[in-house]
């Protein structure tokens, strides 16, 4: 996966990228516009949305995970722990 960086886009210092993160994600996330965080000008990363990374994912999957449709799933109880899922899977094969 490429992303033409372009000189209109917006390069944030690491410094001022690490006080306003979630600001950042925030406005990644709502505009669809990526990122570029690095030193001295120069860009180093992106940051982009997961939909725009992953354009392997069907548009159904992507429309409900900008949607938010899948959110309820972060308060949910985890149902097994990693020793469970270690023991049932790994005593198959043992």
């Amino acid at each position: 996966m490429y992303i033409l960086y372009t000189s209109d886009m917006r390069t944030i210092s690491t410094t001022d990228a690490r006080k306003r993160l979630s600001a950042i994600v925030e406005a990644v996330r709502s505009t669809g516009k990526p990122v570029a965080i690095g030193r001295r000008n120069k860009p180093e990363v992106m940051i982009i949305r997961v939909a725009d990374y992953n354009p392997e994912l069907s548009d159904v999957t992507n429309l409900n995970m900008l949607g938010g449709a899948f959110d309820f799933l972060w308060d949910e109880p985890d149902l097994y722990t990693d020793k469970n899922l270690k023991w049932r899977y790994a005593k198959k094969f043992s």
